[in-house]
């Protein structure tokens, strides 16, 4: 088979062709990724392999339904993509059972609440300004809507979470189940802590492992799985794959899952997605992946050590993780500023809330930077001493532009995103 055939997979040319204005889009953000430091945390590099799978004839079958359980006929190809998927992912998790349905992180969130609760149930989950997300009970989400929201946070002091609140909290509101997870706290989470506190009010406990998964598989930090009666995740963030999510669980909760996901909370899976995703799992079962995982937490933790060296001040003095979250305000620089001039110097990176921030999240008084994307592009710790310069150099300095542009070239081009001999 020719397998430059637009049914097999993406042909640009001929994209290139029938919507030029489409294909300049997609040439531009190449030009992009190449031509900057890309620091969001929960941004990543998926593999050619992975954008294949992605851009195959997959996205044109209808599989409403599980494997061998669909509610569609000619779906018998389409179910081996997916038992591959599930398959690898209970290898790689060393879980009981995986759905690989889930469009998204949010979506597998609410998928797990669906499982679980009943709407006006309690739930005890990370405040948002602490560093929680907005499926754990913001007022604007379907978290805080349906269910009855109490937060725990960090400590003044420490930055930390505070376990002791925590059980206090739980004791006293005696919830229905616990979340643990967070999209901007640097460090580890206990949850053996989380665990004991859930099995003593007997709640069940939830673990949102979006940002960190993919730390997880790589074994550079502990799992939650062995913890977690259920554990959602991304697949695009530190796990390197593609666009969506993923649901682990305990073996006596699988129908629970399984129902939740469909038919109440999705219709139709993607299963160009679900082949991607199957893709991803099987590159994170490969030894160099647990090298990658390394590096990015060790580039992680010399980042923010660079940038404490600049006088930027990492909350909680540091990071066990894939990100830092930075306090500017020693500097008198808001994190939106922070973040536009960082943007005029090709750092892409983003404004975030601080603990006890005096700012509203349009302005905040912090950035938060990762390091997936800038290790899959092969910089190690040295290159992270640079960039923590340049991020330094471009939030202090308005006028440093070009210079700092300059030696954002430099760095790239030596390690650039998507090489061209690839």
């Amino acid at each position: 088979m020719d397998r430059s055939e637009p049914f097999y997979g993406p042909d640009f040319s001929q994209l290139a062709r029938e919507d030029p204005e489409v294909a300049q889009v997609l040439l531009d953000e190449v030009a992009r990724l190449r031509g900057g430091l890309q620091l969001i945390a929960s941004e990543n590099l998926a593999s050619g392999a992975v954008m294949a799978a992605l851009g195959s004839s997959l996205t044109d079958k209808y599989a409403e339904g599980y494997p061998g359980r669909r509610y569609y006929g000619g779906c018998e190809v389409v179910d081996r993509a997916e038992s591959l998927a599930i398959d690898r992912a209970k290898a790689l998790f060393k879980a009981d059972h995986a759905n690989v349905q889930p469009h998204s992180g949010a979506s597998a969130n609410l998928a797990a609440y669906a499982a679980l609760l009943q709407p006006g149930d309690t739930v005890l989950a990370m405040a948002l300004q602490h560093g929680g997300h907005l499926t754990h009970g913001s007022h604007v989400n379907f978290s805080g809507r349906w269910f009855d929201v109490v937060s725990y946070g960090v400590r003044r002091d420490t930055e930390l979470i505070d376990y002791d609140e925590v059980r206090e909290l739980a004791i006293r509101h005696s919830p229905k189940m616990i979340i643990c997870g967070a999209t901007s706290y640097p460090r580890l989470i206990d949850y053996s802590i989380f665990r004991g506190i859930a099995d003593e009010i007997g709640a069940w406990l939830f673990v949102d492992a979006a940002h960190t998964i993919g730390l997880m598989a790589g074994e550079a930090i502990p799992s939650a799985v062995p913890y977690a009666d259920v554990v959602s995740f991304t697949t695009h963030k530190t796990l390197r794959g593609p666009r969506g999510g993923g649901l682990l669980c305990t073996e006596e909760l699988t129908q629970r899952i399984d129902r939740a996901v469909f038919p109440f909370t999705q219709g139709g899976p993607l299963m160009h997605v679900i082949a991607a995703k199957a893709v991803a799992f099987g590159e994170a079962l490969r030894p160099d992946f647990k090298r990658y995982a390394a590096m990015t937490v060790e580039n992680a933790a010399a980042l923010a050590e660079g940038l404490a060296a600049e006088g930027m001040r990492p909350v909680s003095g540091g990071t066990d993780t894939h990100l830092t979250l930075i306090d500017l305000r020693d500097l008198g620089v808001s994190g939106a500023e922070a973040e536009r001039r960082c943007a005029a110097a090709g750092i892409t990176l983003n404004r975030n809330v601080i603990p006890y921030d005096p700012e509203p999240p349009t302005v905040t008084s912090g950035i938060r930077a990762g390091t997936p994307s800038v290790t899959t592009q092969g910089m190690g710790v040295g290159e992270m001493k640079e960039i923590a310069s340049l991020v330094a150099h471009a939030v202090r300095d308005p006028g440093a532009v070009t210079s700092v542009l300059q030696r954002v070239k430099v760095l790239t081009a030596t390690h650039p995103a998507y090489p061209r001999d690839e």
